[in-house]
């Protein structure tokens, strides 16, 4: 695979736990570093953690619209990968998290993708999921082309979210405000989270990606992740699957006992 541009704005990484093994855990699009609090109180007696904020998230600067999205947040979690690392990522964070898998296998010791949003698994095993998916999208998308960022973040988190989820009034006005900001990615990595840009799935790609992997999802998620964990469980050469009950989309926020429960298993396993 190519190199990767060099096209360095800092950002602001958080640390967590105060544990002997080394994470770097790294967030959903629409949220921050400050999303593994949770998971990292549990864990944080055995691990510390590493979290940077994406570009347009949390403390870090807004993306200067230099270069691929996709690219820049890669570059910018490898910059955090030193020595033997267990990686740990969610929704787009967890398709990040597969790349630098297949592309740098020899800096991690394990991975755990969260609700991998990597759609072009769907795309090639249930398009009729992928078709599903993006009715439920074009309300969110509608409103990001007719320049209503603050009404698409509230659609877009709408569609990940579950019943029992607090409604977009109830979230604090801070919280509205940073999800706002961050909108305007989404669209931006459509063509490596739908078109398989950088030739993940090209045959082979994949087997790169040696070390024990771990999937998770919430059994509330959108339907496409499911053929999105199962057909990347399939690829992988050392690769669980796990569903947590109960659980949607932002599992580690909303269930992180039981999150921390898997993922405490799966190092001890592995």
């Amino acid at each position: 695979m190519k190199d990767l541009p060099r096209l360095a704005q800092p950002v602001h990484v958080r640390e967590l736990g105060e544990g002997p093994r080394r994470v770097l855990a790294l967030h959903c699009t629409i949220a921050h570093s400050g999303a593994w609090k949770g998971l990292a109180g549990l864990l944080g007696q055995e691990a510390t953690f590493t979290a940077p904020d994406m570009l347009s998230h949390g403390r870090s600067p807004d993306w200067d619209r230099q270069g691929d999205f996709y690219d820049r947040i890669t570059e910018i979690a490898l910059a955090q990968l030193t020595g033997s690392m267990d990686l740990i990522g969610h929704s787009f964070g967890a398709a990040v998290a597969l790349r630098l898998a297949v592309e740098r296998p020899e800096l991690m010791r394990s991975v755990v993708l969260i609700e991998p949003v990597f759609f072009a698994v769907a795309v090639q095993d249930a398009p009729e999921l992928i078709e599903r998916h993006g009715q439920d999208a074009q309300p969110y998308m509608e409103a990001l082309s007719a320049g209503d960022e603050a009404l698409a973040a509230r659609l877009f988190n709408r569609m990940w979210s579950t019943e029992g989820s607090p409604r977009w009034p109830d979230l604090p006005e801070s919280t509205r405000a940073a999800m706002i900001r961050g909108i305007h990615v989404v669209p931006a990595v459509d063509q490596a989270l739908f078109a398989d840009r950088v030739g993940l799935l090209q045959p082979g790609v994949l087997d790169r990606a040696s070390m024990p992997v771990l999937l998770l999802r919430g059994s509330l998620t959108h339907h496409v992740m499911a053929a999105i964990n199962e057909g990347l469980a399939r690829r992988l050469p050392d690769a669980a699957s796990a569903v947590v009950d109960g659980a949607g989309h932002m599992l580690p926020i909303s269930h992180p006992g039981e999150a921390a429960a898997q993922i405490r298993a799966f190092w001890a396993g592995g």
